[in-house]
């Protein structure tokens, strides 16, 4: 077969993101003599004939009115140097998928093997140095690589036989410092306790040693990411000095005596998160609350008008962050950040239909070459997420309400990037029953790869100087349009109806996307459909490949559903079937290389303990008075300060009119300039009118949590709902989820001191006003080195 070469460019009128990149560039190095920048997309293609690739030309690789071809480059001129950037091996290249579909769609047979390059030419006096410096900057070695100017002879990849998986020899044997070094070798984010508890488990009840497979699916299974490690540590200590606080910290431990009664239930961070919720359910305020065996969303009982007559609807909403891939891969981080907010709603059968965009960022301004060894500008991170975030709402079809950068010193520790979608569907459509044994899991969507290896272990720890360059792998590529196929097949009832059960697949991958569909499982890893060949057993079970869901049907609707999601060109296997034995079994190559109790899955690991300790703060600093004599050089800095600035020109990034359901854009007033407090949209229906809109707005300060976490936490509940209700919304209709984003707590009380302070004042805020958070989410790394992110809790709001 031969290899086929093409290149594309831009015409100059239309070559907007060359010249965006110029401007970067000449911002970022101060190089006066960078004059011009050009970019040309180089294509190769194997698998098709000469006929096709000439027709493909002018119908797939370019537009005739935009773009000019090239069948080679020309020499450079003395002035020009050059270089070529492509994905890494196993990374998933969406420019190349989508030529390939489309090649398919033009022959009408098997996609051909596409291969992309970004090739970037610059112009003028610029030094070896300067040149060195934009390559650096531009390839980002966690997803990218210089590429050979060279034809290859094939595209084809030859990957190794993955051979067996492997039996940890001695794994029961490993003392207390060979388990530190064990965790260490493997990059695990388990602890020697729970090394130590898997050796008991193995030891007394399996009688064996396990498998390398087993080890990462306990490890992926108990990562803070899946399990919430931390917010589920025991606090056996607890000393709070100011007495504001001690009143907060005393209605929680009686809201504690009257659910739990004897019950000896441990403290910890999240029965303080979730007591606002059990009290108002407990005392009969909660009633709309859409309660289930599922859990990825947020979901409440509405009555909506449709075609003026009134419906009952399931409002849902999620947050989720990404601040972990964000930090070393921006564009894909910041795009699978909102992929997956979405998931969680579009796996309970609703369309989302509205996103906000909240993350936090140190001063972009800052010089490149200050930038801090093992970690990316500063300026990269937070323009490449804008980017990425907003293309994978554009490409989905996503209404971007709201967008809103918070900057402060302590996010060059980690970036803070967080979504929150609204969605909603008929109640009507839905169904939720119970897997029984013999029912079918069928894994549909995209196919399975090697990238987000490992996302949800290494969203779990801090970060260090090595992260860039060892934690490539972890970070998830986005493909918008497979997710855009599920959405319109989850809007069809006939499909909806036949789900029992539906999970998504994000943090864990397979292992725990099906692991959590029930509580016994035989996974047949080999039906997997897969990206390439030379994939084990292990990387086939925790890849976190996006955009694919797993879904429970019954035997007799296995055929039907296959046939329905065809339709919709979305590609669905079954991959398992439920056993009434509660044991987790996965076979690959005719052996069972994952054989786990349920009991033991769900233990979470050896119990975590931890004290905590609230000291004193000044809290005058939360009340600034200001004299005659300084009001000047206050109003200065005020004005000078970034969160100050007018965040249009970032929010100008985000299309906020996608689907016709906005309601409120994101700036008004008169000029267009002044931000809107919430966002709102219309409930999105298929066939129909609707008057009934959803609201959401957020409340959150760190510089308020530099001072106190109490306050923070109390203030964040109130500023969103004041937002709710300044937009129109009512109290009564209103629901709450957080997120929270603190630094690595190790064994320190007063670090521990911080999230629980700023948790007992949101609760403060719940009581008080009489409404509660129903979801949320929790981030526990924000650590890099010396650095630690600040106490950073944000209330999301939904009305």
């Amino acid at each position: 077969m031969n290899v086929y070469r093409i290149f594309v460019e831009k015409r100059q009128e239309f070559s907007v993101e060359a010249a965006n990149i110029l401007t970067d560039l000449r911002t970022a190095f101060q190089i006066d003599g960078l004059s011009r920048l050009r970019i040309l997309n180089r294509y190769d293609v194997e698998g098709i004939t000469e006929k096709t690739f000439e027709k493909a030309k002018t119908t797939i690789f370019s537009e005739p009115q935009v773009d000019m071809l090239y069948s080679k480059m020309d020499p450079l001129e003395d002035d020009e140097y050059a270089f070529a950037m492509e994905y890494l091996p196993g990374q998933f290249d969406q420019r190349a998928d989508s030529c390939a579909q489309c090649i398919a769609l033009l022959t009408q047979t098997e996609k051909p093997t596409v291969r992309t390059a970004k090739i970037f030419i610059l112009s003028g006096k610029i030094s070896d140095q300067d040149f060195k410096k934009v390559k650096a900057y531009l390839i980002n070695p966690v997803e990218s690589r210089e590429a050979s100017f060279e034809i290859p002879e094939t595209l084809e990849e030859k990957y190794p036989n993955p051979g067996k998986v492997k039996i940890l020899k001695n794994f029961g044997v490993l003392t207390r410092e060979q388990q530190t070094e064990f965790a260490k070798q493997f990059g695990l984010a388990m602890d020697v306790d729970d090394i130590a508890f898997c050796q008991q488990y193995f030891r007394d009840e399996e009688k064996r040693e396990p498998t390398m497979t087993e080890l990462r699916v306990i490890d992926t299974y108990w990562s803070d990411h899946c399990r919430h490690t931390t917010f589920q540590t025991e606090l056996d200590n607890v000393e709070i000095i100011p007495d504001y606080i001690q009143k907060t910290w005393k209605r929680y431990r009686d809201c504690r005596a009257k659910l739990y009664k004897k019950q000896n239930k441990p403290i910890t961070l999240m029965d303080i998160a979730t007591m606002g919720a059990k009290k108002l359910k407990a005392d009969g305020d909660l009633s709309e609350l859409d309660e289930s065996e599922e859990i990825n969303a947020c979901s409440v009982k509405i009555r909506a008008d449709i075609d003026g007559k009134e419906e009952d609807w399931l409002l849902m909403f999620k947050n989720e962050t990404h601040n972990h891939p964000t930090e070393i891969e921006p564009f894909g981080g910041a795009a699978t950040c909102l992929g997956g907010a979405i998931r969680d709603p579009l796996s309970g059968r609703s369309y989302v239909y509205q996103a906000m965009r909240v993350t936090g960022a140190a001063d972009p301004r800052v010089s490149v070459d200050k930038t801090l060894k093992g970690k990316l500008p500063q300026r990269k991170i937070t323009v490449g997420a804008a980017s990425g975030y907003s293309s994978y709402g554009n490409q989905i079809g996503l209404a971007t309400g709201q967008v809103t950068e918070l900057y402060h010193s302590g996010y060059a520790a980690k970036r803070l990037e967080t979504g929150a979608v609204v969605g909603a569907t008929p109640a009507a459509n839905v169904v939720r029953e119970r897997p029984a044994p013999g029912d079918i899991v069928i894994l549909l969507g995209g196919r399975t790869g090697r990238d987000g290896m490992g996302g949800a272990t290494g969203s779990s720890k801090s970060h260090t100087t090595s992260s860039l360059s060892t934690c490539g792998a972890e970070v998830q590529k986005g493909n918008p349009p497979e997710e855009r196929k599920i959405q319109r097949l989850f809007r069809d009832p006939e499909v909806t109806h036949m789900i029992k059960r539906c999970n998504d697949f994000g943090a864990g991958g397979i292992s725990v996307a099906i692991g959590e569909l029930a509580d016994g499982l035989k996974i047949d890893l080999n039906a997997v459909p897969r990206k390439y060949a030379g994939l084990d057993g292990t990387e086939l079970a925790i890849s976190e490949s996006q955009e694919r869901m797993a879904v429970v049907v019954a035997t007799k609707d296995v055929e039907r559903f296959i046939e329905k999601a065809q339709n919709e060109n979305v590609e669905a296997t079954a991959v398992a079937e439920v056993s009434s034995s509660p044991r987790l079994r996965m076979y690959w190559e005719g052996s069972c290389i994952v054989n786990i109790s349920r009991k033991f899955l769900d233990s979470n690991g050896a119990p975590k303990h931890a004290s905590a300790r609230i000291d004193d703060v000044d809290i005058s600093k939360l009340y600034t008075s200001v004299s005659e004599s300084d009001l000047r050089q206050r109003w200065k800095s005020l004005l000078e300060d970034l969160n100050i600035c007018s965040q249009k020109g970032l929010g100008d990034r985000f299309d906020s009119t996608i689907g016709s359901a906005t309601v409120l854009l994101p700036y008004g007033g008169m000029n267009q300039l002044t931000p809107t407090q919430a966002m709102a949209a219309k409930l999105l229906v298929l066939n129909g009118e609707t008057s009934t809109c959803s609201l959401m707005a957020f409340g959150c300060n760190p510089h308020i949590a530099d001072i106190s976490p109490y306050h923070a936490g109390t203030i964040a509940v109130v500023e969103s709902v004041a937002r709710i209700i300044a937009s129109g919304g009512s109290l009564k209709n209103t629901w709450l989820s957080f997120q929270e984003f603190f630094e690595k707590l190790r064994q320190e009380p007063l670090r521990w001191g911080k999230p629980l302070s700023a948790l007992l004042g949101a609760l403060e805020a719940q009581l008080g006003l009489g409404i509660a958070a129903i979801g949320g989410k929790d981030s526990m790394s924000g650590s890099f080195e010396s650095l630690d992110v600040p106490s950073t809790i944000i209330s999301f709001a939904c009305g």
